[in-house]
């Protein structure tokens, strides 16, 4: 059995909002996205999950309202703003320029430097 990515510092905020753009969730729904997109790679504990949508919802990158869940529960389901969709947008071009420039020089082989 694979283990878990340990998650890079930062990265979290980003997949939350871009798990957001999709369709508004709960904190258990975030998990399960970001698990199921990341083919089991990317695990969020619940603590990081919950402080990092707390952090998002105090910039203003989100919003939050109390629903039902499928099964009947009361959860707080979490929506993305249009300040969070700029902010998803210009950090996700920010993210593809930084891997492309490290898979780049990963990419090189001994004696190319």
């Amino acid at each position: 059995m694979k283990r878990a990515i340990p998650m890079l510092k930062g990265t979290l905020d980003l997949l939350i909002l871009k798990a957001l753009s999709c369709a508004p969730t709960h904190g258990y729904g975030l998990a399960n996205w970001l698990e199921r997109y990341s083919g089991g790679d990317i695990v969020a504990e619940d603590s990081a999950l919950y402080q990092a949508l707390h952090r998002l919802e105090g910039r203003g990158m989100v919003t939050a309202e109390w629903g039902v869940t499928e099964n009947n529960r009361k959860a707080r389901y979490y929506s993305l703003t249009p300040g969070g969709r700029r902010h998803l947008e210009s950090e996700a071009k920010t993210w593809r320029r930084y891997a492309e420039s490290v898979s780049t020089i990963l990419a090189l082989q001994d004696g190319d430097g």
